[in-house]
C-alpha cells in the first residue's frame, strides 16, 4: 500500500496539472468568447482629452475609443459599453472585471507590464509642460523645475510622477491631482507653476485656458520622456489581446487609421514601430 500511494499521488498531480492547463486555456479565451457571444465590449476610460473622454452629447470618444470601435467592427462586434473611472482606478478596475479592456491611451511601462498586458502601441508622444503665458519661470524640462523650486501639477497614477522624481523634483514640489481639469485649474490659480502631460493633452488645456493665461513650453531634447500608448488587458486575456493585435497589425498607419485619429490631433508622426515586448523589457 505504501508503495502504491506515491504512484497514485503522482497520477493525481499530473491530472491536476492537466486540468489547470485546460482551465488557463479556457480563461484566456473566455473574455473573447463572451464578447463575441454578446456582441458588445466594455471599455474603461478616464476622461482625458484627446485619448478618451465624454463629449458634450454624452457619447464617449477620443483616439482610443474610436480605434476600439474600428477594430471591433472588423471583428463583427458593434456595441461599445464605456465605463468611466479615475485614472488611478483603471488597472484595479480592469483586474476586478469592471470592464474588458482599458481604452484610455495608457502608456506601456515595465511596471504596468507586471499588472496588465498590452497591444503594440498605437502612438508615440513626447511629454509637454503647461505654463502661464510667456513661461515666466523659463521651464523646459523636469530638471528646470527641480532647480527652480517650481511647483508641478501631475495627474495621479501617470508615469509623469516617476519621471519627475527621476528628474530631481522633490515631493514637496509635486501637486498630485485627479484629472486634467484640475491640472488646468492649478496652473491658472497659481497653485502650481506648471503641469505636465502628453503633448496633445497639454495643448488642449492651453487652448481651453486662453492665450492670455496659459502657454505651452515643450520639453527640450528629451526622448527619454516619449510615451507609447496602447490598449491594456487582464494578464489571462491573451486571446483577446492577440486578436486585437492581429487586427491592428497593418491597419495602424493606414489611411483609414490616420483619418480616424486626425480629429484628435494625431498624424503620421505619432505612428511607431515599437512593440509592447520591447517597451515592457526596458
Amino acid at each position: 500500500m505504501s508503495r502504491a500511494r506515491p504512484f497514485r499521488l503522482g497520477k493525481l498531480l499530473l491530472a491536476c496539472t492537466a486540468l489547470a492547463g485546460m482551465t488557463l486555456g479556457l480563461a484566456q479565451a473566455d473574455t473573447l468568447d463572451k464578447i463575441k457571444e454578446s456582441g458588445s465590449v466594455r471599455i474603461g476610460y478616464a476622461n482625458e482629452t484627446p485619448f478618451a473622454y465624454t463629449a458634450l452629447d454624452g457619447s464617449v470618444t477620443g483616439e482610443s475609443p474610436e480605434i476600439v470601435r474600428k477594430v471591433f467592427e472588423r471583428m463583427g462586434i458593434e456595441k461599445i459599453e464605456p465605463v468611466l473611472t479615475e485614472w488611478g482606478s483603471l488597472i484595479p478596475g480592469l483586474r476586478a472585471g469592471r470592464f474588458d479592456l482599458i481604452a484610455a491611451g495608457m502608456y506601456i511601462t515595465p511596471e504596468r507590464c507586471k499588472q496588465v498586458i498590452f497591444t503594440d502601441p498605437q502612438y508615440q508622444l513626447p511629454d509637454t509642460l503647461l505654463v502661464k503665458a510667456g513661461n515666466p519661470k523659463n521651464l523646459h524640462s523636469y530638471e528646470d523645475i527641480a532647480k527652480s523650486g517650481a511647483k508641478l501639477a501631475i495627474m495621479a497614477g501617470t508615469v509623469n510622477l516617476a519621471y519627475a522624481r527621476d528628474g530631481g523634483i522633490s515631493d514637496d514640489q509635486i501637486l498630485q491631482v485627479p484629472d486634467t481639469a484640475a491640472q488646468l485649474q492649478a496652473v491658472r490659480s497659481g497653485r502650481a507653476d506648471a503641469a505636465v502631460g502628453t503633448q496633445l493633452t497639454m495643448k488642449g488645456l492651453a487652448e481651453k485656458g486662453g492665450d492670455s493665461l496659459e502657454a505651452i513650453a515643450e520639453f527640450k531634447d528629451d526622448p527619454a520622456h516619449t510615451g507609447y500608448g496602447a490598449l491594456a488587458f487582464r494578464p489571462e486575456d491573451t486571446a483577446l489581446r492577440d486578436a486585437i493585435n492581429a487586427e491592428l497589425k497593418g491597419w495602424l498607419g493606414s489611411e483609414e487609421h490616420l483619418a480616424t485619429v486626425a480629429p484628435f490631433g494625431f498624424d503620421q508622426s505619432n505612428v511607431t514601430d515599437k512593440t509592447a515586448a520591447q517597451l515592457c523589457a526596458q
